[in-house]
């Protein structure tokens, strides 16, 4: 879904560019810049396989990469110091713009030399966010591994863990997990739910034309709110 959002802002941006290939995980990328050479790859920093980071460590100048990302302000700091691209998920048609604009005034340049960003991006990437959640069962106490929760939605007090095996509780709000989570893997759709995108089938819409999200592993849908509605609005 984030591909094609991409690939929607890039044709209102740049409809001359043509989009060569699109790659679902790192040594894909990697393989299809040998084959393909082209002028510019646009790089999630957390693809499977093999991130972003080392796929343009790997490509060490071979074409003009721009980075995409959820990353907070530290990040971006980074990149700006770089004078590196960048776009931030969800991506705005203004700041696709905007970057389009500075590729076309470097195509006739070599690529930058990226070591100094990539350094301080991988010692970012490195920082601890949430990777387990202890959860009550019962009277029993259970660990979960983040990446195999679908979603986590507020219940009175509490949260619920749901995972494509059951359902837990555990005493953080929505806003203290948002806070701990990964963003790049984890959106808030609703003032009291949060997504894991990997666990998304599709998004359809409702009846008021509010996205609607249709799980790979349970059959319940999940309402996306108003507030959030912009986060799919190109997909």
């Amino acid at each position: 879904m984030l591909r094609a959002q991409l690939r929607a802002r890039l044709a209102q941006a740049w409809p001359e560019l043509a989009v060569v290939a699109e790659a679902e995980n790192g040594e894909q990328a990697l393989a299809l810049q040998r084959e393909l050479q082209p002028d510019i790859a646009f790089l999630d920093i957390r693809m499977p396989v093999r991130s972003g980071l080392e796929v343009a460590e790997e490509l060490a100048g071979a074409c003009h990469v721009v980075f995409v990302t959820a990353y907070d302000e530290y990040a971006v700091t980074a990149f700006e110091q770089g004078a590196v691209d960048y776009v931030l998920k969800p991506a705005s048609a203004e700041r696709v713009a905007k970057v389009v604009a500075r590729l076309k005034l470097r195509l006739d340049e070599p690529p930058l030399d990226l070591a100094a960003v990539l350094a301080q991006l991988e010692a970012r990437e490195s920082g601890g966010t949430l990777k387990w959640i202890k959860a009550s069962l019962g009277a029993s106490m259970r660990l979960i591994a983040v990446d195999e929760v679908l979603y986590f939605h507020a219940q009175d007090k509490y949260t619920k863990v749901v995972t494509g095996e059951g359902e837990a509780l555990i005493r953080k709000t929505i806003k203290e997990l948002f806070d701990e989570l990964d963003g790049e893997l984890f959106w808030q759709i609703h003032r009291g739910t949060i997504v894991n995108l990997r666990a998304i089938a599709r998004v359809d819409r409702d009846y008021r034309d509010q996205p609607l999200i249709i799980l790979k592993a349970r059959p319940e849908k999940l309402v996306v709110s108003r507030t959030f509605a912009h986060l799919f609005k190109a997909m």
